[in-house]
């Protein structure tokens, strides 16, 4: 049962200074309750008995872990606010933290709205509209009690008074915190495999990777997680000089480190081996909690038996909780531990949505518009007689949304709430305007008599993410460029691709399509693209990366003499442009 004496507990009183009540609820843990705050379980293994008498810190949904399939924001709020009641239940009653990856939107939930890939809101150039997004996001997420996994840029906050520095300070609130990760370099690892090896100097390291964490600190975020990859042959989850020098001493940062999925199996070879020494080696080099995330039986075991050997320091304990209380504090948590109901109804709203279709029109980059630069082909005619729409992305929400959506690694299908391409293009058109759809155009319909004003082909990457995401071709896949070609052979042709980086686009593509658009991963809000391509909105969108004409050209930097891309790094055209 909680302790009842209010009256001595500093941590218990919402009125007394952060530090003060960390100070206070720290001295009153025992070594299993520091232990257990350091422990992030699984869902499908968090029973109300393991959460309360093991004392467990955070709860958190691996990818595609729902309470049951299509289950809605309400049906989360119980099954959290159910956790967070074992939680209270234990002897000091510390809440829960709970985790979950909504990385371009509330994702896993049921009708929550999918904003546009973090590489297309690169493409946007707009802060102020990814702080809305990231706003909204963290209200959608508010349904329940979580830890909002927004990666890059993050909406700024003000430093309290005591930091007129502007930094180190946690600006979680409202019971949300934001984790930027993955610490460091995920984005630089050789031949940009998923978890590989970034191989640079100190030096570079930090300029290019290490860079934004500093923005993150200095705006409050509160956790950060460590990366899968390795620097230079070091794998990150055990590395003290850059999880504890470089992240917490030099740039001060005081919120708390969180392991990967599984993090510190990572670090022996082969994976999984000599797990007690893996746990001894990531929590001397600085993480402070792990998400084991199933086997915390023997995660608890061993880490105990490591304290009590002096194998792990309880200094090296005491910090990692302090941190972890703190971001909790700062949070809210426990004046607010239970979810807010009366924020359901946000999912989903349609003002998130209509801030996921201006993220669409602002991220499309128009790379072509016309074969003759003085006669731009866009924008398309509504009114058109008869118009033909191919490709099996056209009508697949699950295909446009890409990965981590409703799992990891993503799903194609009506998978939730949104409109397709297809569905805002019959929307968008005139009344007597016949829309023609084929995933794969026959070749009666490529000749037939009625002809067609023109066609709209929508190809791209099926969804992914991480190592599944893994490709040395990066070739638009089902057959793509030749779908592309058989349509703009006979009609003139509007090609959108939808992916999550650049592809190859085969020289017979360029030169047979009138027009082509990037249009990334663009999520639930497809109203967004026609908006633009119909010629309400401009298009504003510019190239975050440059985009390569072969792959052997990769990495391609824009600083380098042999500079030779087939679109540069900032490339865009406007609808008045060819």
């Amino acid at each position: 049962m909680p302790e009842t004496d209010d009256s001595s507990c500093v941590y218990k009183n919402r009125d007394a200074p952060v530090e003060a009540r960390v100070k206070d609820l720290l001295s009153r843990m025992t070594l299993p309750e520091k232990i257990g705050q350091m422990t992030q379980i699984e869902r499908s293994v968090a029973s109300p008995q393991v959460i309360t008498h093991s004392f467990i810190g955070s709860v958190q949904s691996g990818a595609g872990s729902w309470p049951f399939e299509d289950a809605k924001s309400s049906d989360w709020a119980d099954m959290i606010d159910g956790f967070q009641r074992s939680a209270l239940a234990s002897r000091l009653g510390i809440p829960i933290i709970y985790g979950t990856d909504a990385v371009h939107g509330n994702n896993n939930v049921y009708g929550a709205t999918v904003f546009p890939h973090n590489i297309g809101l690169g493409a946007t150039r707009d802060a102020d509209l990814v702080r809305r997004i990231g706003a909204a996001t963290a209200l959608e997420v508010r349904r329940s009690l979580d830890i909002c996994s927004l990666c890059g840029c993050f909406g700024r906050s003000k430093p309290p008074e005591e930091h007129p520095n502007g930094y180190p300070f946690l600006a979680g609130r409202k019971n949300v915190v934001a984790c930027a990760k993955h610490f460091v370099g995920d984005g630089g690892t050789d031949k940009g495999l998923s978890e590989g090896n970034t191989i640079a100097s100190y030096e570079d390291l930090e300029k290019i990777h290490v860079a934004p964490y500093l923005n993150c600190i200095a705006q409050g975020v509160c956790t950060v997680m460590a990366s899968f990859s390795s620097w230079n042959g070091s794998r990150l989850h055990s590395d003290y000089f850059l999880l504890t020098e470089v992240l917490k001493q030099k740039l001060g940062f005081k919120g708390f480190l969180v392991s990967d999925w599984d993090g510190l199996e990572t670090i022996s070879e082969p994976e999984g081996s000599n797990y007690r020494n893996c746990i001894k080696l990531g929590i001397n080099a600085g993480i402070d909690m792990v998400m084991v995330p199933f086997k915390y039986e023997q995660f608890i075991q061993d880490i105990t038996d490591l304290v009590e050997s002096g194998e792990i320091p309880m200094a090296r304990v005491n910090d990692a909780v302090e941190r972890i209380l703190r971001v909790k504090f700062v949070a809210g948590l426990f004046e607010h531990p239970l979810a807010d109901r009366s924020l359901l109804r946000t999912v989903g709203c349609k003002e998130h949505r209509e801030v996921a279709r201006e993220a669409v029109r602002k991220s499309l980059v128009l790379l072509k518009n016309g074969k003759d630069t003085d006669t731009p082909f866009l924008p398309l005619d509504r009114n058109a007689k008869r118009i033909l729409v191919v490709g099996m992305h056209a009508n697949d929400l699950g295909n446009q949304c890409g990965g981590w959506t409703k799992i990891k690694s993503g799903q194609s299908g009506r998978i939730t709430i949104g409109t397709t391409i297809l569905d805002a293009i019959k929307a968008a058109v005139g009344d007597k305007t016949e829309v023609i759809y084929e995933k794969t155009p026959t070749k009666e319909t490529l000749a037939s008599n009625e002809g067609f004003s023109y066609a709209i082909v929508v190809v791209g990457e099926p969804p992914y993410a991480e190592m599944k995401g893994d490709n040395s071709e990066l070739t638009i896949p089902f057959n793509g460029n030749n779908i592309i070609t058989a349509v703009a052979e006979k009609t003139p042709t509007l090609v959108i691709l939808f992916s999550g980086r650049p592809m190859v686009l085969e020289p017979t593509v360029l030169e047979k399509t009138e027009a082509l658009v990037a249009a990334w991963f663009p999520g639930t809000e497809g109203q967004g693209i026609t908006d633009v391509i119909f010629g309400d909105y401009d298009f504003k969108g510019k190239l975050p990366v440059s985009w390569f004409k072969r792959v052997d050209q990769l990495p391609l930097n824009a600083d380098a003499d042999s500079y030779d891309p087939l679109f540069p790094l900032g490339f865009g055209l406007t609808s008045n442009s060819g």
